[in-house]
């Protein structure tokens, strides 16, 4: 039981320095510094962090972080920063609480631990770049504030009941891993975005040219969806967002055709082997265009009362292709009612 207890507070503390590692040094050092904890016999390694320079040292880090972290965008650079600092912290941290053991258990251990900080530090740094997506500063407070106090609260059960620490984090490590594909394509969407952001500025002034082929990668998959032997009018590259038998985040393109106007095709990769070809009923509904920090996007939404709602997300410099995108929907949905209003006038007899 008491190996039991050592191995709980040991990944404990790691998880919890993936998430913080000056809070969680910080507040532990002083907690021993001024016995408001008093540690057991088998815990008397962790003196150390009472000592005054390393709660100085930390507390300088941890009020760095502190407004670092409710910065748009600098918390993201912060985070990539200590991607490796926060994983190797939670290692010394868990191999500190373990004393002096076997040195295969010590590397065990650290593996363990650092692996745990790393999860923690994925998950943490994956929530802020979704966050940073939004301009105002007010996402990136409460989840900082949040963050805090999740490390002192987790930190007070590492204390009094380490064991049901342990089972917790093991279920948060758990739903991070049934999570992870998703969580892993938002970060990966997040970083693209803000990269074309960066290297190529929206210009409206330049006339965008719709594309009329695929790429290679996704042309197979539209080919083996394609039993009629439609011909495109146009295939965009974009990443999906929210829809209908749609998943978020995945690369992919729409595809529009000459033989089915009022028709969209969403044709993207799902895994290594497996493609993905959607198709979108434009009958009866709306499309518009929603500028965005990061994205420039493309809502698909009913006309009247309740439908599937999709949206097509597209890099700020492709605001034009956007443009395009839509001008090109609403001129197809305008054509049936032209249509009928010429056949109806034709039908009209001359007076």
């Amino acid at each position: 039981m008491e190996k039991l207890d050592l191995l709980a507070v040991a990944l404990g503390l790691a998880a919890l320095a993936g998430i913080n590692l000056y809070l969680t040094v910080f507040v532990t050092g002083l907690a021993i510094h001024f016995h408001w904890i008093t540690l057991a016999p088998q815990y008397q390694s962790l003196e150390v962090l009472g000592n005054p320079w390393i709660i100085t040292i930390a507390g300088i880090l941890y009020f760095l972080e502190f407004f670092a972290d409710k910065i748009p965008w600098v918390d993201s650079i912060w985070d990539a920063v200590h991607t490796v600092i926060r994983p190797i912290g939670g290692a010394l941290l868990a191999i500190q609480v373990l004393g002096h053991p076997s040195p295969a258990y010590t590397v065990i251990v650290a593996l363990l631990a650092g692996g745990t900080s790393l999860v923690a530090h994925t998950a943490k740094a994956a929530t802020r770049l979704a966050s940073n997506s939004s301009p105002e500063p007010f996402s990136n407070i409460g989840l900082s504030l949040g963050e805090d106090a999740a490390v002192l609260g987790g930190l007070a059960l590492v204390h009094f009941n380490p064991v049901l620490a342990l089972v917790i984090f093991l279920i948060c490590i758990g739903a991070f891993f049934y999570f992870a594909p998703r969580i892993l394509r938002a970060m990966k969407v997040k970083i693209w975005l803000a990269w074309r952001k960066l290297n190529g500025p929206a210009d409206r002034g330049v006339p965008a040219k719709l594309p009329q082929t695929l790429p290679t990668r996704l042309a197979a998959i539209f080919g083996r969806e394609n039993l009629l032997a439609e011909t495109i009018a146009w295939a965009v590259p974009c990443v999906s967002g929210r829809g209908r038998g749609i998943p978020a985040n995945l690369f992919g393109a729409l595809v529009s055709t000459n033989e089915e106007p009022h028709r969209l095709i969403f044709v993207a990769r799902k895994g290594p082997a497996k493609g993905l070809a959607r198709a979108i009923d434009l009958e009866e509904s709306s499309v518009s265009r929603e500028p965005k920090f990061l994205s420039e996007n493309l809502v698909i939404f009913p006309a009247a009362g309740k439908g599937p709602r999709y949206l097509f997300i597209f890099p700020r410099p492709n605001a034009g292709l956007v443009e395009e995108v839509v001008r090109d929907l609403e001129r197809r949905q305008r054509e049936p009612a032209l249509q009928a209003e010429v056949a109806a006038a034709s039908a009209d007899p001359i007076e």
